[in-house]
């Protein structure tokens, strides 16, 4: 059945999700990497798809900008469709100057200034963590990959423009943030919620302490060493719940 959001059929979507947060994103990496892929919903132009990659069934769906956009998404998924895993596979901007433009990180936890996991945890902090074996196995995928991944912890903000970013962006860093965004927090709140389990891994498309940044052409089509560790985890993840 379909929800006011989504306009899946039952069994539209496979056990894992990668979320991208730009739908024409979610169509790249359908019809770049799967194995014919099938568009399953396209309510309000957020798409996703079906396909298959490394012999497993794997699906992409965009997720919007921001928490609200992302929990609305996460939330339908895990309750309507039986989504067991999601992976967003986003943007972030690099708080250290350490941490490079394509620089890909796995997010190990988030903070944020979004009161939802408050709502969710009755007021109380909520610890906002990755699913460890999903952030492990990512590390051991780019590891055997040969690819350098950066693992720590990012910000999840609700301000795209925000007021006295100089200040905050400073105690993020002094505080050992890698990046920030604007949905990681959001998503392992529903995760934690819902009985799913979540990760994010993050491209750096801006390099906050020296103004650079990629085109927005480039947001849309360059982040392949993030995509292809998290198909290969997508289908890892597959392969490991399917039925014996």
């Amino acid at each position: 059945m379909s929800t006011i959001h989504i306009s899946a059929a039952p069994g539209d979507f496979a056990d894992v999700v990668l979320m991208p947060g730009d739908p024409l994103r979610a169509r790249y990496i359908a019809e770049r990497f799967l194995e014919e892929p099938r568009e399953v919903t396209a309510v309000r132009n957020m798409l996703g798809f079906t396909g298959h990659y490394q012999g497993q069934r794997v699906s992409v769906m965009g997720h919007g900008m921001g928490i609200p956009s992302i929990s609305i998404y996460a939330t339908e998924l895990i309750r309507h469709y039986g989504v067991r895993v999601l992976v967003r596979v986003g943007s972030c901007g690099a708080l250290r100057p350490e941490v490079d433009l394509n620089d890909v990180i796995v997010a190990l936890a988030a903070g944020t200034d979004s009161r939802v996991n408050r709502v969710r945890f009755l007021e109380h902090d909520f610890p906002a963590v990755a699913d460890f074996n999903l952030a492990r196995r990512a590390m051991e995928i780019a590891e055997r990959r040969g690819q350098t991944v950066r693992a720590g912890s990012v910000f999840s903000s609700d301000l795209f423009y925000m007021p006295d970013v100089a200040l905050l962006h400073a105690t993020l860093v002094r505080m050992g943030m890698l990046a920030i965004e604007m949905e990681v927090a959001g998503l392992y709140g529903v995760a934690a919620e819902q009985g799913a389990r979540a990760l994010a891994l993050l491209s750096v498309a801006d390099h906050l302490p020296t103004g650079r940044a990629l085109s927005s052409a480039d947001r849309e089509t360059s982040f392949h060493t993030m995509m292809e560790i998290a198909l290969e985890l997508a289908a890892v993840e597959a392969a490991a719940m399917a039925p014996r």
